[in-house]
């Protein structure tokens, strides 16, 4: 559900706790749920007050005192139809089945409100259905910004909510290409560790001892490489944000290219100086949803769907030499 009105929170600081920075403080409350740059912005917005005064994000809190957070609803941002190159892998009446690009964000969402994938679909089709919200049409899953490969939207409610049925029974089919670093001591294994917000880094996941979300990750290897990375197809029974970034990381083989669980540009120029680089630098994170396969309802039958590897994936394996 959208708000259209301002969320307020009253907090009070714990008689037992140390003086800690405001900012830090409310960074750190889950029911407030905001990444500590946008509450400093809030702070020197004049939406939190401390024993009814304005403060600084470096104010110092006490124990016992009083805190107020007025956290503003988000904007209306009225969608537009737009051209957006994708492309339709299968459509239907019912459904449409898209090869995403690399680079294309699914939905609005701050920082995104034009050129997004469904402002592609109502320029494209006109007809999607209204469950996924005001700022989300059609869209049963997603996929991040930089991971390409197929995704799979509603046309009609019917549609939606028999595909979200069979996401939430784990009946999807879903399974991607990842290139990771390093060479996993066994050929094939599973990931079944809980996902939820990072404590402290509000915009990343992480496994969590408790707290968490279920999620269940299958991996088996394609390929090895002598320069220490490998190909994994990784199948996912559950749809956790960042899921399978979050496992490899976890298991010490983060996607290549990844700089949020991973290692980003600096790592690569170190390893592969520029004067001496046989590999192509990645721009993204190398993860690619390759297969996806669904029960459709009105044909009676299980699809399945497959996407090549995007040009800019395949240039950096083909870089490699195989082990």
């Amino acid at each position: 559900m959208n708000r259209t009105e301002n969320r307020d929170i009253c907090l009070d600081v714990p008689p037992e706790s140390d003086e800690i920075r405001l900012d830090l403080f409310l960074s750190r409350q889950k029911i407030i749920g905001l990444s500590r740059s946008r509450i400093q912005t809030l702070i020197r917005q004049g939406m939190v007050k401390v024993n009814d005064s304005h403060s600084k994000p470096s104010h110092v809190l006490c124990p016992g005192d009083h805190v107020y957070v007025s956290i503003p609803a988000p904007a209306i941002h009225p969608l537009e139809p737009e051209k957006i190159e994708f492309n339709v892998v299968f459509e239907d009446s019912s459904l449409i089945v898209i090869n995403k690009p690399p680079g294309l964000v699914v939905h609005p969402a701050p920082g995104h409100y034009t050129g997004t994938l469904v402002h592609g679909l109502l320029y494209h089709c006109r007809d999607l259905s209204g469950i996924g919200g005001i700022l989300r049409p059609g869209i049963v899953h997603r996929l991040d910004k930089d991971t390409s490969g197929l995704i799979i939207v509603a046309k009609n409610d019917r549609s939606h909510g028999y595909l979200a049925g069979q996401f939430k029974s784990g009946q999807i089919e879903k399974v991607y290409l990842a290139l990771v670093h390093g060479r996993p001591k066994e050929s094939r294994g599973s990931i079944d560790l809980p996902i939820g917000r990072h404590p402290q880094k509000r915009k990343q996941m992480a496994v969590l001892e408790s707290g968490g979300r279920a999620a269940v990750s299958l991996w088996n290897t394609v390929k090895e490489f002598k320069e220490d990375f490998s190909l994994l197809s990784v199948t996912i029974k559950t749809g956790r944000t960042h899921q399978i970034r979050v496992h490899l990381s976890h298991i010490g083989h983060p996607v290549v290219g990844d700089p949020l669980y991973g290692f980003g540009i600096r790592w690569w120029k170190k390893h592969f100086p520029c004067d001496n680089r046989s590999l192509v630098m990645p721009r993204r994170q190398m993860l690619h949803a390759g297969r996806l396969g669904f029960y459709h309802q009105e044909k009676d039958r299980f699809l399945v769907f497959e996407a090549p590897v995007p040009t800019d994936m395949k240039a950096i394996i083909d870089s490699l030499k195989e082990a």
